[in-house]
């Protein structure tokens, strides 16, 4: 009998292991390296044939107790009471339930429950009334600039935790289980770090006591990490205005549409239920840490950067970059929703005109409207919103000179009297601040070829008609 051929992506046993020890590494060095004692990046890092840990140390907020300074338990504790506020919001706000889309054993959908954008404004009260009461002062927001590695590190270790727990419990999953777990297909390579951080249980739920059930994913991934990004960037822009006594118009056009994006999203939650990653792939440590690590520390990136070098962009700049993003929002979201619409109601008059393909399977595959441009043009939307969360630092970089340095133009003066200069770190800094779109252009290419792949074994002779009537993959005449 012919062994069944095992499939990997992301590199495989090497390539997990490669990215579950070295993504955690990168969001430290991130914020070490890009800090406001010596400058984005840490000057040191400029002479690279001079550089020792001694002087590069001296650069960057490290802590005192070295590296177990990076935890602690005090943090540790209100990360924990964040979550568990989320849990409880979770359960007695109002929500909306739907069923998501059948599982591949039982044929039955699992209902869901959907109430991120709610629980997001909830939170977000209390912090409009302390900033209104005490300003740019509030207790929040200066603790957390004040304790940011040990946030960083607190989340890092619960998406570890969680990640365990649902690899060990997917081993209970049995054939029939009806409570209607499942695994996924592509977690059960049989190697443990690869099927740890791929997921191996494709919809793990648990029950917390006085809560109820949550399904763990859907949780994950429109909650805690998006919720978190908001309150960062808000963390940020106050300590900008503690910093310099004023908020730029960068700072303000970063809080305003990140946060627009991030509760825009949730107002759509339930849409997420036919997305790839809950449909096929298993929980997993590439979710977990996505959704509660990468998200709120990476994407906040650029609002910490400017928060210790304010740009100023000028009026022109600024309405090109607004443009890119809503450009970005009405392709990904009008393309979505024809998509939706098509699979709810293929013959809805909307496509009387449309050209589509009739599968063997039975179901159509819409090759008109957005979906004739290219077969994931809503990525080409979800990239160019991206890319106005770095434009606004600009060619980013800096370097801080103590108090009494000699006056520079166009220097940015802090309150305390050092000044922020572009110097040599001009441009160096871009590696920093653009990382986020350059890392997101990346991930939406693989996950567009691992899509495909899926398609391609899904729909067979009609997937390669399909291609030939929509060559374009993302990007329409480009790729």
């Amino acid at each position: 009998m012919a062994t069944k051929r095992v499939e990997y992506e992301f590199g495989g046993p090497i390539g997990a292991a490669a990215i579950v020890f070295s993504l955690p590494i990168l969001l430290n060095v991130l914020f070490l390296v890009c800090n406001d004692i010596s400058g984005c990046p840490a000057p040191a890092l400029l002479n690279p044939n001079t550089l020792t840990w001694t002087k590069l140390r001296a650069q960057i907020p490290w802590p005192e107790d070295g590296i177990w300074g990076l935890a602690s338990w005090s943090v540790t504790g209100w990360v924990m009471t964040y979550y568990l506020v989320s849990l409880v919001l979770f359960r007695i706000l109002p929500a909306k339930e739907v069923l998501g889309t059948k599982l591949r054993e039982s044929g039955k959908p699992l209902r869901y429950r959907f109430n991120a954008l709610s629980s997001t404004i909830v939170q977000l009260v209390p912090c409009a009334i302390g900033t209104y009461s005490q300003g740019s002062d509030f207790f929040l927001w200066v603790w957390i600039t004040d304790n940011y590695l040990q946030i960083l590190s607190a989340n890092l270790g619960l998406s570890i935790i969680i990640s365990l727990v649902v690899y060990i419990r997917s081993f209970s999953v049995k054939p029939g289980n009806p409570e209607l777990r499942e695994l996924a297909r592509g977690g059960q390579t049989g190697s443990i770090i690869y099927d740890f951080f791929i997921g191996r249980e494709l919809n793990p739920r648990i029950h917390f006591p006085f809560i109820g059930e949550v399904d763990l994913k859907t949780f994950l991934a429109m909650r805690p990490g998006l919720t978190g990004w908001v309150i960062l960037n808000m963390a940020f822009a106050a300590k900008q205005h503690r910093t310099y006594g004023f908020l730029s118009n960068s700072m303000i056009f970063l809080v305003i549409v990140q946060a627009y994006y991030v509760l825009e999203g949730q107002y759509a939650e339930s849409g997420i239920v036919g997305m790839m990653d809950f449909k096929t792939d298993g929980l997993g440590f590439m979710l977990t840490f996505g959704d509660i690590v990468w998200v709120p520390f990476l994407y906040t990136t650029m609002c910490r950067y400017l928060s210790t070098h304010p740009v100023l962009m000028g009026p022109y700049f600024l309405v090109i970059v607004g443009i890119i993003f809503f450009l970005g929002v009405y392709i990904f979201r009008a393309s979505n929703a024809q998509k939706i619409l098509f699979r709810e109601d293929p013959d809805h008059p909307t496509f009387k005109d449309m050209p589509y393909i009739q599968t063997k399977r039975g179901t159509r595959l819409l090759t008109g409207g957005w979906w004739g441009y290219a077969r994931h043009v809503n990525y080409l939307g979800d990239w160019l919103q991206s890319l106005p969360f770095c434009l606004p630092t600009g060619m980013a970089g800096y370097a801080i000179l103590p108090v009494g340095a000699a006056a520079q133009a166009g220097a940015a003066v802090m309150l305390d009297g050092r000044q922020v200069v572009p110097g040599d770190a001009m441009f160096w800094g871009t590696l920093v601040t653009y990382l986020y779109s350059a890392l997101f252009g990346i991930l939406l290419v693989h996950r567009e070829r691992r899509d495909n792949r899926v398609c391609a074994e899904k729909y067979g002779e009609d997937w390669v008609k399909y291609e030939t009537a929509v060559k374009w993959r993302i990007v329409p005449c480009v790729y």
